[in-house]
């Protein structure tokens, strides 16, 4: 079975506990797989979340017979410099740095970090620079929050 976001949301929404799934990352080959799931709590993410989270998905995961060989299952919050996948994520990071990947060049680059000054329905505008681009989010590769120390 290939695991969604939308099925593992689904097992922490039976948590009662308002943990929100970020990201949702398998690496690894049939001998062995990582699977990494990053999440977010409106009081921060605590080691006993953690904890529970991997515990209450660990069981779903076996219910389900996910995997037919051994599999390693982390779960963390997603950092300083969290993933940014849903437009949720880059709404609540309006006027902070990100980072922005392409699939393929968008305003004569595949690379941007700056400031996100505005989400649409269908997409961002960063600016970097002097210059500002907008980005669909079916364009974006990758994209995270850049953390500035002060």
């Amino acid at each position: 079975m290939k695991l969604t976001e939308t099925w593992v949301q689904q097992v922490l929404d039976g948590m009662a506990a308002s943990v929100e799934l970020v990201a949702l990352e398998e690496v690894g080959n049939r001998r062995h797989r990582v699977l990494r799931v990053f999440v977010d709590h409106p009081d921060g993410v605590t080691h006993d979340l953690c904890a529970e989270v991997s515990r209450v998905f660990g069981e779903a995961l076996d219910q389900i017979d996910w995997s037919d060989g051994p599999y390693t299952l982390e779960v963390s919050s997603p950092g300083l410099e969290r993933p940014l996948r849903k437009p949720a994520h880059f709404q609540a990071t309006v006027g902070k740095k990100v980072y922005v990947k392409t699939f393929a060049e968008v305003g004569g680059r595949k690379v941007w970090r700056g400031t996100l000054l505005e989400v649409g329905a269908q997409g961002i505008v960063v600016r970097e620079d002097d210059h500002e681009v907008e980005v669909r989010f079916d364009e974006i590769a990758r994209a995270h929050v850049v953390y500035e120390f002060e």
